[in-house]
């Protein structure tokens, strides 16, 4: 069963694969990814990743963590920093937003604890039950097949091993919604206009939000990959959601 968020490119049908456009979109945006997240969310991303984090840092046995779809690293930097016994790998499809990684890691003097290389998430290049917890923030929205990626989380992750993942969703009050889709699909693509070189990516961005499965759809999915148990948790209005999967 196929999703509709698997149907949004980036660029239309320009004759790439989903996983082709998206990483050429995120190419384009690194340099300017992390100033767009900030003025985008207002900041409060930060506190999202914080409570992604600190479900993470419960499991004190953790070892070894895996962070899909990692970026420029902030999720990495911020889940070694809270969890120093831990290594932390980072993966991302775009080479040009993990040399943005490397650069805040290096900085951050985590480098000997997190690793940062490129991958697919539809093909993670790990061995069966080899992570203690997997996390991936705003980036299952663009995987080429969904469920294939929740799988594959599932399949990395060792017995009683945690899904933690959040996701932007669009928001169900109807007062904050239209609120919401004049600042998403007006503000946001204006503001991506003026800042990054790539006209489509900010476009794209609301679309393929509105598009990914949310809530009680999304936690179908999950256990339908093989997970025990799912839970969600609307944050800031509904603007984002926390998932929970238990392996």
């Amino acid at each position: 069963m196929s999703s509709d968020c698997e149907q949004i490119n980036p660029y239309g049908h320009d004759g790439r694969h989903k996983s082709q456009q998206v990483e050429a979109m995120f190419d384009n945006i690194a340099p300017a990814y992390d100033f767009m997240n900030r003025a985008m969310t207002l900041g409060i991303d930060k506190s999202w990743r914080k409570l992604a984090v600190n479900l993470a840092a419960r499991e004190e046995s953790s070892k070894k963590v895996l962070d899909v779809a990692t970026g420029t690293g902030d999720l990495a930097i911020a889940l070694a920093k809270a969890m120093p016994r831990a290594s932390v790998i980072g993966i991302d499809l775009s080479e040009k937003m993990l040399e943005e990684a490397r650069k805040k890691v290096a900085e951050a003097g985590i480098a000997d604890r997190v690793v940062l290389m490129p991958g697919d998430c539809l093909s993670l290049p790990f061995d069966d039950a080899t992570m203690d917890v997997v996390t991936v923030a705003f980036g299952v929205r663009n995987f080429e097949n969904l469920e294939r990626g929740l799988a594959e989380m599932r399949r990395v992750l060792r017995p009683d091993g945690r899904l933690i993942m959040l996701e932007l969703s669009v928001p169900q009050s109807r007062i904050v919604r239209p609120l919401y889709q004049i600042y998403t699909r007006g503000v946001i693509p204006m503001v991506g206009r003026m800042v990054s070189k790539d006209t489509s990516a900010y476009s794209y961005l609301p679309a393929s939000i509105a598009a990914v499965p949310q809530g009680d759809d999304m936690v179908r999915l999950i256990r339908n990959a093989g997970f025990k148990s799912a839970v969600y948790r609307p944050l800031t209005f509904g603007v984002c959601t926390l998932y929970v999967g238990q392996a």
